[in-house]
């Protein structure tokens, strides 16, 4: 979608090659420290994609409610590491696991990545690990706000690794119970930060909900920061260094 190829523009600049790796539903950009990069890298990654997607997929044959849960679920003994990371989460941010696959890729291939790179960006549909050694403006896309492509989120090395999940009510096709144009989450646990942003995309209906749902993120242990768009209004708590565009 387009709001996604200027998401991703935004996080150019760097001294990082980037390049795209899709599987079904998953489709990430990557980046990486340039002398870092091969021609076989996509490749690798593809594998590690399909390899984290086969075993999220085998679980949800198992336990088919696993898949279709909105509220916190109960994991299976034995389940793989990355499904009770995203059980974990969608527990801690009160709603379902799945609210948490996106962020949980994201972890998985840019943990990898990042033991070969010394910078890494993994942005798996607004879900974002990444490793920085200098300072970096991420630039927000929140649809028809009028706010939408103006502020940036400035990330310093020291936050890093970090989790940076965006939910929305009114872009893209994640279910949504809100009308938030950007929920944005901060955390080290990209899962974590993934499901407390539908969280709290799901409890702001109104401008009125906005003081509200921060205070939901500020009593979620693991969560930094959290910023709100709604329609001209912006709200934010926590480690968020907000910049012009």
């Amino acid at each position: 979608m387009s709001s996604r190829r200027l998401y991703r523009r935004s996080l150019t600049g760097f001294r990082l090659t980037s390049f795209s790796v899709q599987v079904k539903e998953s489709d990430l950009w990557i980046a990486v420290s340039s002398h870092c990069f091969s021609a076989a890298l996509p490749g690798q990654v593809e594998k590690l994609l399909l390899n984290c997607r086969s075993r999220i997929e085998a679980y949800m044959e198992e336990d088919p409610l696993f898949a279709s849960a909105l509220e916190p679920c109960l994991v299976s003994p034995g389940a793989p590491q990355i499904i009770r990371k995203m059980v974990y989460a969608g527990n801690k941010a009160g709603v379902g696991p799945m609210a948490a696959v996106a962020g949980a890729i994201a972890e998985e291939v840019g943990s990898i990545l990042a033991e070969k790179s010394p910078e890494v960006i993994v942005e798996n549909g607004g879900d974002i690990f990444i490793k920085l050694l200098e300072p970096a403006r991420l630039g927000i896309y929140a649809g028809g706000s009028t706010l939408s492509g103006k502020i940036a989120l400035k990330i310093e090395p020291g936050q890093t690794p970090l989790g940076i999940c965006t939910s929305s009510g009114t872009v893209g096709p994640s279910l949504s119970f809100g009308c938030a144009d950007a929920a944005v989450v901060l955390s080290s646990s990209v899962p974590l930060a993934d499901a407390v942003a539908t969280t709290l995309g799901n409890h702001v209906k109104s401008k009125a909900d906005l003081k509200n749902a921060l205070e939901y993120a500020r009593g979620i242990e693991g969560v930094t920061g959290a910023l709100l768009i709604i329609e001209d209004k912006i709200a934010a708590w926590g480690a968020i260094e907000l910049e012009r565009v």
